[in-house]
């Protein structure tokens, strides 16, 4: 509807509208990305919110549109789409100057470049962004320059939920399970879908050091979350646990887990989307 009206509006009217279609757009692609692993209806959205951060001369939605068109190339599993998501992101940075952005955004902008690093298996480039990011907050003012409203999904905590990933990727399990062990006593209670990614991240640190019954613990966890707010990617880090699993496949805690993974309501909403 708010594209439909953008062509008709004008003058100040206009600009708001347009403001409020890009981050209506923003949103609704995150949704069918993260949420539901649809990520052609994602780009459509991250190309509406684009496009009318255009129209509302806004150059900071218009970066924030295309950092997020960076995560469909690096989460496609083809690795010949690595310059694909870094032209997004060099793009987005470019759009970050344009628009003077906060420290914040551009701590952001570094925790995105650092999962498309990690994601094309560069993960000492991704820890060295993740550190600049850091860096970035300890010097953050928030009163001189402030982060835009709509930039709330994003914080210290989440930060480290980043550097967790990566440490895990990169085989560092032990640095791992701090780092997100950390996140986890920091996180929000009603952050609930976030802490199921931080679960299944945890199982997989106590995978890596060798622990099953750890791993299955924190995958059931993980599934108890999944049970009250339906993550598909969350859901693919609790598969991915599992299929680490085999060695242990006799394991009563991984029979356990099978039973929950594959009940009648986690097997239709994983099947269904």
């Amino acid at each position: 509807m708010g594209l439909d009206m953008l062509p008709r509006a004008a003058g100040s009217s206009k600009e708001a509208l347009a403001k409020a279609v890009s981050e209506s757009a923003l949103l609704a692609g995150r949704i069918e990305f993260f949420d539901l692993q649809q990520p052609e209806a994602a780009q459509r959205h991250f190309t509406n919110s684009l496009q009318a951060a255009h129209d509302a001369g806004d150059a900071l939605l218009g970066g924030a549109a295309l950092a997020h068109m960076a995560f469909i190339p690096a989460f496609s599993g083809d690795s010949g789409r690595a310059e694909e998501a870094r032209d997004r992101l060099r793009a987005a940075r470019t759009f970050a100057r344009r628009g003077e952005a906060s420290a914040e955004y551009l701590a952001w902008l570094d925790a995105v470049e650092a999962e498309v690093e990690t994601r094309f298996g560069d993960t000492r480039r991704a820890l060295t962004l993740i550190h600049e990011a850091e860096e970035r907050y300890r010097k953050y003012d928030s009163e001189t320059n402030p982060s835009p409203a709509w930039l709330d999904w994003f914080n210290p905590t989440r930060l480290s939920g980043f550097k967790g990933n990566t440490l895990l990727i990169a085989g560092r399990g032990r640095e791992a399970r701090a780092t997100l062990e950390s996140v986890l006593m920091d996180l929000p209670v009603e952050s609930i879908k976030q802490r199921t990614i931080y679960l299944a991240d945890m199982a997989s640190a106590a995978v890596l050091d060798q622990d099953p019954e750890q791993a299955c613990a924190y995958a059931e966890q993980a599934l108890d979350g999944l049970g009250q707010h339906w993550y598909a990617t969350a859901m693919d880090r609790v598969k991915t646990v599992r299929q680490a699993l085999k060695p242990w496949d006799s394991l009563p805690a991984v029979r356990r887990l099978d039973d929950l993974l594959y009940d009648w309501h986690t097997t239709v909403n994983s099947l269904s989307r």
